[in-house]
């Protein structure tokens, strides 16, 4: 089943997007052949294009759940946002796996505002140090390294998440935050149903409960703000009850039959994931939810680290060959490491991939023609029904099908016509 939403809203800063002033210019008139069912573009495609149909006949087995939103703009530069989905549920539980991230930057750099206020001192570059107070806790001593992109921080560690989505950066970053500021600050941003409550590490729901001690320093080592360690003393409810998943799973090398129970996992749907990209990247568009209120630079950091490949950042961390250009951008490249680039494609997105699902939330912003979409998905690939086994599909049918997703969307949007597009220049900010 389709469902239909649309939005249409102004913006201040109506020549903006991605965080990068651009400016507007009209485009020839170009005869196009539209699909047949232009009403309802993404059903058309999903089940006309050849690529996907081995996914879409089965979409109940895979739960597959896709969002697509048309952005067109007026000669103000306002952008106008139609979206579709298909199997859209957020009754349908997914694990999110690495999504999770995104909302747990945005939070980390909200909250090191709020402390700024009081503490003038903290930046997103200022040292930051995680002690341990309890299971399942581990240490990053104080460092003041020489070289910058190695020193414990806020902004590195969100540049880590969303340039390779590394996990023992959202460690720290959801320690630095601790679960009951999590959840209270994603209540009142709108999102009471979400549910961040684990590390990504072998704990228990009690230990996931509390969080490190926090302290950030000067170069000198002296001590510019202190965060003792907390419990979340607010019992979190689940919002889809109990959750079991597949015929079994293992714990280390012992085989349990029996499904897996997600019930106390991180719970994040794909409408909220994609309202969240878009709250960054068009900052006051929102139709659900409420924006987190950053300043512009954090905004534009934000932005950058989600468009950015790990070798094309400039962060020295991710320089060598392993991460090739194609990295992390599954929605139009798969994992293909020889893919070569589109020329002119920027995409900004925030993947997962974890207990056989799959997910990718990306915006697409084509230079060379004026195509801008966004396009989130997410599916289920464990044949076998065990889980933590590391059989999945992914490689084999998961990642070809996000690519040629992508790809056809890609296509669809490159010949649809548009009365202004926005014409942006090389992102500078780092």
């Amino acid at each position: 089943m389709i469902l239909l939403r649309f939005v249409a809203v102004g913006v201040a800063a109506a020549a903006t997007i991605g965080g990068f002033s651009g400016r507007l210019s009209p485009l020839k008139s170009v005869a196009v052949k539209l699909p047949a069912k232009a009403q309802d573009p993404l059903d058309s495609l999903l089940r006309a294009t050849p690529g996907l149909a081995a996914v879409v006949r089965q979409a109940d087995k895979y739960e597959l759940q896709v969002i697509y939103t048309r952005i067109d703009r007026d000669a103000a530069g306002q952008p106008r946002f139609t979206q579709y989905d298909y199997r859209l549920d957020e009754r349908a539980y997914f694990n999110p796996a690495s999504l999770v991230k995104l909302p747990v930057a945005i939070l980390s750099l909200q909250k090191l505002n709020q402390l700024r206020q009081r503490v003038p001192a903290l930046t997103r570059r200022t040292i930051m140090a995680t002690g341990t107070a309890g299971r399942c806790q581990t240490a990053v001593p104080f460092a003041a390294p020489a070289d910058s992109d190695r020193v414990a921080s806020v902004g590195n560690y969100i540049k880590r998440m969303l340039l390779v989505s590394d996990n023992q950066a959202y460690n720290r970053l959801y320690e630095f935050l601790g679960q009951q500021y999590l959840h209270e600050q994603l209540r009142a941003l709108g999102y009471p149903q979400v549910r961040i409550t684990r590390r990504f590490a072998p704990c228990d729901t009690a230990a996931n409960r509390c969080t490190n001690p926090v302290t950030f320093h000067e170069a000198s080592g002296s001590i510019v703000y202190s965060q003792a360690a907390a419990c979340n003393s607010s019992p979190l409810g689940y919002p889809l009850g109990r959750i079991r998943k597949g015929q079994g799973y293992y714990t280390g090398r012992q085989l349990i039959r029996q499904p897996y129970d997600f019930t106390t996992a991180n719970y994040l749907p794909l409408q909220v994931v994609n309202d969240l990209l878009r709250s960054v990247l068009f900052p006051g568009t929102n139709s659900l939810g409420s924006n987190s209120g950053l300043p512009p630079a954090d905004l534009a950091f934000l932005r950058y680290h989600l468009g950015a490949t790990p070798q094309g950042s400039g962060f020295r961390a991710y320089a060598s060959s392993s991460y090739f250009p194609s990295y992390k951008k599954y929605l139009y490249y798969g994992r293909q490491r020889q893919a070569p680039p589109q020329p002119g494609l920027r995409i900004y997105n925030i993947v997962g991939m974890s207990h056989g699902y799959l997910a990718d939330c990306a915006y697409f912003s084509d230079e060379q023609t004026g195509a801008e979409f966004m396009l989130s998905a997410v599916l289920y690939l464990n044949a076998d029904g065990i889980l933590n086994d590391g059989q999945y599909e992914y490689a084999s049918l998961g990642l070809p099908f996000l690519a040629q997703l992508g790809q056809a969307v890609y296509r669809l949007e490159q010949q649809r016509p548009r009365a202004f597009r926005l014409s942006l220049p090389t992102p500078a900010e780092r």
